[in-house]
């Protein structure tokens, strides 16, 4: 395979994962990663320095197109970013130290859960607007726009969602992915958070969360421009699709579609990473 063949390749897989990623609020590289790592066979530290880039691509590309739609609450993601930035940095820091093996296994459960959490959305409940304590004080709950017009929601349990946000940020700086399976739990799950608006906020988020980690990685010489080039182009211009399909559409079927395709990911991750084939 030619350079421009691997190159071209790597940017139409890119693109497809960040339209999906887009879709899901998972992000492109709970997909991207594993790509490279297993058909490729890139360093599994080189793949997630080309990810963390496209990371932050997506999220300032799609990130901007879900704020003028209305969907993103500007106001909760700028506050769980601090807990989401102090994780990245946590995780970005201990990657050096361990085993790209067992890195592999970390990433693979992520994935499952991932897949998990794809296929299995919550129904949206609105609860009536109770805001009290930091809730009141941030002035967190918002409107998001549907069928039938504004629509107001309450967040609820910013401490849990905090915490939660916080172990996003070490996923991410460990694995080079935006971790959107962890924020999607703590804002849909937790904090009662319609489900457009979490994974909007989640893409809004992933940019400054995997900025917070690069650093590291760059320091470090895991940064490859050959490689990240590629990826962030794909992922940005398949993010910049998919924020106009959610706006617009239901994404059931392409929910289990991704599931389904990360599950076989992840299941490749473990057993390479058990049989140290990383």
């Amino acid at each position: 395979m030619t350079i421009l063949e691997f190159t071209l390749f790597i940017l139409f897989i890119s693109l497809a994962a960040g339209f999906l990623g887009s879709l899901t609020g998972l992000g492109g590289g709970m997909v991207i990663v594993p790509l490279l790592t297993i058909i490729f066979g890139v360093d599994i530290r080189y793949a997630i320095g080309a990810s963390l880039v496209s990371v932050i691509a997506t999220s300032s590309g799609a990130a901007a197109a879900y704020v003028k739609e209305g969907f993103t609450n500007i106001r909760l993601g700028m506050l769980l970013e601090v807990a989401t930035t102090l994780g990245a940095l946590s995780g970005a820091f201990v990657a050096a130290y361990i085993a790209p093996g067992t890195i592999a296994i970390i990433f693979g459960m992520a994935l499952l859960y991932s897949a998990y959490l794809s296929i299995k959305p919550k129904q949206d409940v609105f609860i009536p607007a109770q805001d009290k304590g930091l809730i009141h004080f941030f002035k967190l709950s918002s409107e998001y726009p549907t069928r039938q017009g504004k629509t107001k929601y309450s967040v609820r349990a910013l401490p849990g969602g905090f915490g939660l946000m916080y172990i996003a940020g070490i996923l991410s700086g460990l694995l080079g992915i935006g971790s959107g399976a962890i924020k999607v739990l703590a804002m849909d799950h937790i904090m009662k958070v319609p489900f457009k608006v979490s994974t909007t906020t989640s893409n809004f988020m992933i940019g400054v969360t995997a900025a917070a980690s690069v650093g590291v990685y760059l320091n470090r010489g895991y940064v490859d421009p050959g490689l990240a080039m590629p990826v962030m182009l794909g992922v940005l211009s398949g993010a910049l699709i998919g924020t106009r399909v959610l706006v617009k559409s239901k994404t059931r079927v392409l929910r289990i579609v991704f599931s389904i395709a990360i599950l076989f990911l992840a299941i490749e991750m473990i057993y390479k990473g058990i049989t140290g084939g990383m």
